[in-house]
């Protein structure tokens, strides 16, 4: 029978057919008016896209290199930070910081969980010069509460910088940059604009910006001020990923024109999207008898499926690959062979969210023998598009 790959992971993700056509015919150089015409508007639409009326800077690098960035332009030797971690991402803002020197105070939360507002509250000090924490957390499938820990930061410590990266938030969840105070929001290619990796994109606040004057680490390539001063004039100052920055301005093409050229409404209606395939995937799934890795705070960007005892993840996602051509991905680190990850973020659909549940009816009855109807997980995930209300 003829199988169909189709892309379940959480970055990178399906390809916009637009995107790649935009790739292909991006023969430009990018000192030129036709790339800085682009480049302009790209900027523009991703503005509007995070939500801010804050410069937005497009680095060629993945999202990490945004997070170094971050970390470089605003921070010093011996500064002391906050980092929340409760996964591999959260792990990585620890690496990074020790990197550039700082004296990081860690809040752990467990893997699958999200933080205790009480516990943050409590560490936190006017002395930490930033916090870092990511918005959803793929590695675990969890999404932490954005604006209630801004919220919480406004109330105990106004003067320290928010980072945020929300590399698979955007597209997921709705942020109020902001009005919450977000200093750094940071962005990646491979996830809800769904075009290849290489590029990254932060959000900066005017403090941020003030704090980059004083800041003592090093910083060359990811210099975010010559960044800026070249963005006026549509530029970059090094050479630019320029086939992936069309394609960048496909996908925003393609996002707006679902809301008929709004691109504010058409980033809604993305997060609705994903909202729902969520929803329904999670409840497709828990139908069949398995249970979330994720239960309390569970994210839109990625649903984290836990194996029952006696299963391995990983030898599972092989079952589904090679029965299905269909690509899940596993558990990160130790969490490998623990559990599945289903992406719902960017060029996912209803169809694909209903496929892969009724793929998953497959497995559960004849690769783990389990007494599973066909048609309940798929009931359960229809029921749950049904009564989602259209954006």
């Amino acid at each position: 029978m003829i199988r169909k790959v189709r892309l379940y992971t959480p970055g990178p993700t399906p390809l916009l057919p637009a995107a790649q056509f935009a790739m292909a015919s991006a023969d430009m150089h990018h000192r030129t008016q036709e790339f800085r015409t682009l480049f302009l508007k790209v900027l523009a639409q991703l503005k509007v896209f995070v939500g801010t009326k804050n410069d937005v800077i497009v680095l060629s690098a993945t999202g990490t290199g945004a997070m170094e960035a971050s970390v470089a332009n605003l921070t010093s030797p011996g500064d002391k930070v906050l980092v929340l971690t409760a996964g591999k991402f959260g792990e990585r803002w620890t690496g990074i910081v020790k990197a550039f020197n700082c004296a990081p105070d860690v809040i752990t939360a467990p893997y699958g969980q999200t933080f205790d507002l009480a516990e943050v509250r409590k560490a936190l000090k006017p002395e930490h010069k930033a916090i870092f924490v990511q918005a959803t957390e793929t590695s675990t499938g969890v999404r932490h509460d954005v604006e209630a820990l801004a919220k919480l930061r406004n109330e105990v410590a106004p003067n320290t910088l928010l980072i945020v990266d929300a590399i698979t938030g955007l597209g997921t969840t709705k942020f109020d940059v902001d009005g919450c105070g977000i200093d750094v929001l940071i962005g990646g290619s491979q996830k809800a604009v769904m075009i290849p990796p290489g590029l990254s994109y932060l959000a900066v606040s005017d403090r941020a910006w003030a704090a980059m004057e004083t800041s003592k680490n090093p910083r060359y390539y990811f210099d975010l001020r010559k960044e800026r001063k070249n963005a006026v004039k549509g530029e970059s100052a090094y050479t630019p990923a320029v086939a992936l920055i069309a394609a960048l301005g496909a996908a925003l093409d393609y996002i707006a024109n679902q809301a008929g050229g709004d691109m504010a409404a058409g980033r809604d209606a993305l997060i609705h999207n994903a909202e729902t395939n969520a929803a329904a995937t999670r409840a497709g799934l828990q139908a069949l008898g398995f249970s979330l890795f994720s239960p309390t705070a569970p994210s839109a960007a990625c649903t984290a499926m836990a194996v029952p005892e006696g299963v391995n993840s990983t030898e599972l996602i092989k079952v589904i690959k090679k029965r299905f051509a269909a690509a899940p991905t596993d558990g990160q680190g130790e969490m490998a062979g623990k559990m599945v990850r289903i992406a719902h973020l960017g060029f996912f659909d209803y169809m694909d969210t209903i496929a892969f549940v009724a793929a998953m009816e497959h497995v559960a009855r004849d690769t783990m023998k389990q007494d599973v109807a066909f048609g309940a997980g798929v009931a359960a995930a229809q029921k749950v598009y049904a009564d989602a209300k259209a954006v």
